[in-house]
Parts: structure tokens; C-alpha cells; sequence
């Protein structure tokens, strides 16, 4: 290839890049054709006239004056319209895949001219995507870059939080493996594009990477997730906050029962969940603390020892029941207590979050018991059943889930052999010692419990040590009445 020779001193490097770009390529060439083809476009005159021209017309006006004039022809040549890009690359096809990847050369917002020299403006994507399977050998792309400043106007920022795991190399649906975007139970995404109704475009919050990847679109997860789980009704139940033994759980109602059931929520997707970034305003209420974990994982001692660490700070809700008041049992204050009747009347009214029967009377916990911890300006935690959490997750309680979890079972059988675990709240003198059976309840549950309720769970603690969870839980809610979080959109618009 003859050396090329210009008038401009200042981009020698451009030409002797041209010029040996066919040799580098030509090993990663398949084909004869390929090679010609290479050779041929980088010898191709009208490409290096082209650059020349710019070159020369960009050195010619550097040197003049600077007026009003010469600055605005010089950002008109840097406008992207008059970039059109032109680039080759060889085809390759993608496992499990009947698209060709431009991995890193197409960017979103960019516009596609020409495919083979063929114009493209006026085609479906069918139709192009036909032209790029029909193509022998390598393929030439004619594009001119988006606008990104425009792009940005255009689309006004979107965010959710996932709600499952993804890894675009673990999906044999998508189009293109190389273009997905993989994350995370709980990663925040920026939303880039919604056009497709099945695929998404879409980075993580705060990269600074321009590109986007694909995602799947709530609609199009949700429907692969309908057709390829099977309904199975399990047959592990979750104890009540009561935490009644087996033999309690046999010989009455089960407790707290809720308007929906658990096997309910279970027909529910977790997809993504559009958030907003939110910030706790001095005056502002406090959120609501979830404490949410199978029997004898510790909840009840880790409320105990943050409303010892702060009275005047944290505190629980008074429970409603049915029963006799008992000596030296005060109304307001261990429990408040009412009539059967009543208790009946306020069930029909969604009066109570959890509610159900023991030994023949009637324990609840009611909505305005958590108004009134919230209204004294403190934080009110709360223990329920995590089949419950979608009735609290409004606006009003702002809830931050915390799921407490119990380590291995090997952790289980040296930490808590001899700790004892109570059957019933007015049954504090039964109290036993944990068993076998207990401990692998306990992680079953709790394995339950993640399944199918881990995407509402905003924070997971192992409660190993006591101690050592206590400390991140107090922590966590630090974070949460200072720092900024993100949460659902319709906590703050409503």
C-alpha cells in the first residue's frame, strides 16, 4: 500500500494507522474475501480524501482570526450529524442467538443509515435484521451518532429496584447474550428505553458508562415466570407471631390470620419496582421497622436490647386481646383489653394487621397502635409475618424490612442447644429448650420466608452472635433515618 502524503502537519498518525490496518486485521480474517474486502476499504480513495478534507479545513480555520463566524462553522464540524460513522466488522453469530452482535459500536440514540450499502431509513427491524443474516463474509455499518445531550432531554430518568437476579448468559431468550446487562436482587437501574415491549435498555445508577444493556421487560419476565414455575402449595407454614409450639398449633386457630393469604401473595411476580430517592425530614415521621424471621432466631431479643438502648427512641406497639385482665395487669399497658364482640366487629372493619385466636381468646395487632408509636416522634418496630408486609408498604408506614435469618446449623447446635425458646405470649413459664427438629424448622422457614417474600426485604442479618447483630441492626437504622434511600415512587407522589 503506497505511503500516503498530505498537507496536514498535524495527524501524520491517522494515515500510517490506515495504512497498516488491513496487515494487523488480516490474521483475525476467515476468509479470502474478508481479507480483499479490509484491503480494499482502507486503499479505498474517497475514505482518505474525506479525512483529509477535514483536516485541512479544520488546520485552515484554527488559523484564522477567531471570529463569530469561524468559531460557528467549527462547532458545526463537530456536530454529530456531520460524523457519519463508517465501520466494518466481521460477522459472528451468538450462541442460542439468530441476531449479529455490533457489541460497542452501536450506542443508544445512534441512527442507522446504511447496512452493505443498502439504506436502511425507511426498514423495520425484521427487515434490517434479514439483510444481516442474508450478508456473507463482513458487514459495513453507515451511522450517525445520537445526540446525547438531546437523548437526555428526551427521556426523563426512570429508576427501579430488581426484584430477581439476572445473568444475560443464563438467558437463552435474549437476543443478543453480549448486549444484556446482568444484576442483582436489589440493584437499582437506570431506565434508558422502554420502546421494545420485550426487551428493555437500561445501566446500574450512577455508571458512568453511556451504553446501556438489554434487560427483560416487566411484562415479558413476568410472563416467562408464570409459564415456567409450576404452582406448588407448600406445605411448610410459617408459625404465628405467637409463636405457638406444635401441639398449641394442633389444638387451636391458627394465629394472626390476614385478609390474603400467603399462597396468595405467591401468584405475585417480583420484577422491578419504580423508586424515587428519598430523605427523612426532621419533623417527618419515622419509618416503620419490620423485624420479620422464623421462631426463635432472636427477634424478640433484638427488640428487646434496642428499646433498652433507647427508650425515649425506639418503641412497640400494645397488642389488642379478648381475654380477662389479669392482676396487676394495667389496660393500655401490657394489653389493651376488649370485649370479644368488639374484637369480632373490628376484624370485619381491617381494623388489624395480624389477628387470631389462643385458647379461646382473641390476640391482634391493631393499625392504630402503630399511629400511635409513630405520632410521639419515635420508631416504632414492629414483628409480623412477612405475608403481611404488602398491606404495610404504603405511604403512610414507609416500612424498612429487616429479615433476621439464623446461621448453619452447626452455628444453631453450638450457640442455642441451651437456650430455651417460649411456646406462647401469655405462656412466659413454658419455655423449653431447642431440639433437633426446632433448629431444622427454623432454617426451612426461613429458606421459605427468602423465597418468596426476599424481594420486599430491604436489609438481611445472620444473627449469629447476638451482639455482633444487634450492632448492625442498630447501624442500619442509623442509615436509615440519616442517609438518603431509595423507595417505591408512590411513597412520595401519593
Amino acid at each position: 500500500m503506497p505511503a500516503l502524503t498530505t498537507g496536514v502537519g498535524h495527524e501524520p498518525g491517522l494515515y500510517e494507522l490506515l495504512a497498516a490496518l488491513p496487515s494487523k486485521l488480516k490474521p483475525h480474517a476467515n476468509h479470502p474475501e474478508e481479507s480483499n474486502f479490509l484491503q480494499g476499504m482502507f486503499e479505498e480513495k474517497s475514505l482518505h480524501s474525506l479525512n483529509i478534507f477535514f483536516f485541512q479545513l479544520s488546520e485552515e480555520l484554527q488559523d484564522e482570526s477567531a471570529t463569530r463566524e469561524v468559531n460557528e462553522l467549527l462547532k458545526l464540524l463537530a456536530k454529530p450529524h456531520l460524523k457519519v460513522r463508517i465501520f466494518l466488522v466481521l460477522k459472528f453469530q451468538c450462541v442460542d442467538c439468530d441476531l449479529f452482535c455490533v457489541t460497542g459500536l452501536i450506542h443508544v440514540g445512534d441512527e442507522l443509515k446504511e447496512v452493505n450499502g443498502i439504506p436502511v431509513d425507511d426498514k423495520k427491524p425484521e427487515e434490517i435484521i434479514r439483510i444481516l443474516a442474508q450478508s456473507q463474509g463482513a458487514i459495513t455499518f453507515k451511522v450517525v451518532p445520537g445526540v446525547k445531550e438531546d437523548v437526555l432531554v428526551k427521556e426523563p430518568k426512570m429508576f427501579v429496584k430488581a426484584l430477581f437476579d439476572y445473568d444475560p448468559k443464563d438467558d437463552k431468550a435474549i437476543p443478543c447474550q453480549e448486549a444484556g446487562l446482568a444484576f442483582k436482587k436489589g440493584s437499582i437501574l437506570q431506565i434508558m428505553s422502554q420502546d421494545d415491549a420485550t426487551w428493555w435498555q437500561a445501566k446500574h445508577e450512577g455508571d458512568a458508562n453511556p451504553r446501556a444493556g438489554l434487560i427483560p421487560s416487566k411484562q415479558f419476565q413476568e410472563r416467562c415466570e408464570i409459564l415456567s414455575t409450576p404452582l406448588v402449595f407448600s406445605g411448610v407454614g410459617f408459625r404465628r407471631s405467637f409463636r405457638l409450639s406444635r401441639k398449641d398449633k394442633k389444638t387451636n386457630k391458627s394465629m394472626y390470620e390476614c385478609k390474603k393469604s400467603a399462597i396468595y401473595d405467591t401468584a405475585d411476580v417480583p420484577t422491578y419496582e419504580e423508586v424515587t430517592k428519598y430523605q427523612r425530614q426532621d419533623r417527618a415521621k419515622h419509618r416503620l421497622v419490620i423485624l420479620v424471621g422464623p421462631t426463635g432466631v432472636g427477634l424478640n431479643e433484638l427488640k428487646r436490647k434496642l428499646l433498652i438502648s433507647d427508650p425515649q427512641h425506639f418503641s412497640v406497639t400494645i397488642p389488642h386481646t379478648s381475654r380477662p385482665k389479669k392482676n396487676l395487669e394495667n389496660d393500655g399497658v401490657e394489653y389493651h383489653f376488649i370485649s370479644k364482640h368488639l374484637f369480632e366487629t373490628d376484624i370485619q372493619n381491617n381494623k388489624f394487621i395480624e389477628f387470631g385466636e389462643y385458647k379461646g381468646n382473641y390476640y391482634g395487632t391493631s393499625l392504630d397502635s402503630i399511629r400511635s408509636v409513630l405520632s410521639k416522634n419515635k420508631v416504632c418496630l414492629l414483628d409480623v409475618q412477612p405475608h403481611t408486609l404488602k398491606h404495610l408498604r404504603t405511604a403512610e408506614f414507609k416500612p424498612f424490612v429487616v429479615f433476621v435469618k439464623p446461621p448453619t446449623i452447626e452455628r444453631l447446635r453450638l450457640t442455642r442447644m441451651n437456650a430455651k425458646v417460649i411456646s406462647g405470649k401469655d405462656d412466659k413459664g413454658s419455655a423449653k429448650t431447642f431440639t433437633e427438629d426446632d433448629f431444622q424448622e427454623m432454617l426451612a422457614t426461613a429458606q421459605t420466608m427468602e423465597n418468596q417474600y426476599g424481594h420486599l426485604f430491604e436489609k438481611v442479618i445472620v444473627n449469629d452472635n447476638l451482639s455482633e447483630a444487634f450492632g448492625e441492626l442498630r447501624a442500619a437504622l442509623k442509615k436509615v433515618e440519616l442517609d438518603t434511600q431509595w423507595v417505591p415512587v408512590s411513597w412520595t407522589h401519593s
